[in-house]
């Protein structure tokens, strides 16, 4: 069982940047491939990137993300992050992270461990 923990959501202004955070506790963070989710009121869940577990680490973007948004982690602490710049008002949404063992994937339904996710509102 993992347990998932999101923070850093706020309110900021169009062009400003915001920085969440995911905190993991359970079992062995390693193995987990790990995603960053969002859904915003009357709309499915997208994705918005992912990472792979093994030292590699290669990271997945959406292309409405891509260049903008970065997706890390560090297993030491068991977190992941996603830092956001140039953000937009259509980037306001619940921000969710995601957890599963094997392949990162940008399928929601393929992540079994969600956090309860975090408010992200830009402003114009």
């Amino acid at each position: 069982q993992v347990q998932l923990v999101e923070s850093g959501g706020g309110l900021v202004q169009a062009g400003g940047s915001l920085r969440l955070s995911c905190a993991a506790s359970g079992r062995t963070f390693n193995n987990y491939a790990l995603g960053w989710f969002r859904q915003s009121p009357g709309k499915e869940r997208e994705f918005v990137a992912c990472i792979t577990w093994n030292s590699g680490r290669t990271a997945y973007y959406a292309d409405s993300v891509k260049g903008r948004f970065t997706i890390s982690r560090d297993n030491a602490k068991n977190t992941v992050y996603l830092q956001m710049n140039s953000l937009k008002p259509e980037d306001t949404a619940v921000y969710y992270c995601a957890a599963r063992t094997g392949y990162t994937s940008s399928y929601a339904g393929d992540y079994v461990y969600w956090g309860q996710g975090t408010q992200v509102t830009v402003s114009s």
